[in-house]
């Protein structure tokens, strides 16, 4: 399989405070803020069923994570034994992929959407949107 058989588009882009590493919480629950998701218009159609008080998944590309990390510190901590990125949440992979569980707030025009709490940096792509499976027991 070439590499070109493989193309990931993006969607949208985040618009959020969190502008630098540093200052990003680990998940979304540790202080992440409310930010907005910018959708392409090209894709605005795809939003429709989309609703306030939703719970969505929200895939971005973490684009300022290093590709070519495979073993990492759980949470950054130095103290921690090494552990290969796939058993972390690390933002360093070979696909830099994020995933977001968060809850729709409102939803201001078409292809603007502001959701809480998400921890991705202003600028990140957003690659997908899906709906949140509900637990049933």
């Amino acid at each position: 399989m070439k590499d070109s058989d493989h193309q990931l588009r993006p969607i949208g882009v985040v618009r959020s405070s969190l502008t630098s590493l540093e200052g990003c919480p680990k998940q979304g629950p540790e202080g992440a803020p409310e930010a907005w998701l910018e959708i392409d218009p090209a894709f605005s159609e795809a939003l429709d069923g989309l609703f306030a008080e939703q719970e969505i998944i929200v895939l971005t590309w973490l684009d300022k994570g290093r590709r070519d990390l495979l073993r990492v510190h759980p949470r950054g901590n130095p103290e921690a034994p090494l552990k290969g990125v796939f058993a972390t949440r690390s933002p360093h992979r070979p696909n830099p992929i994020g995933l977001h569980r968060v809850e729709i707030v409102e939803i201001d025009k078409p292809g603007r959407i502001r959701v809480r709490p998400l921890e991705a940096l202003d600028g990140t792509p957003v690659i997908d949107i899906k709906p949140a499976l509900l637990n049933e027991s």
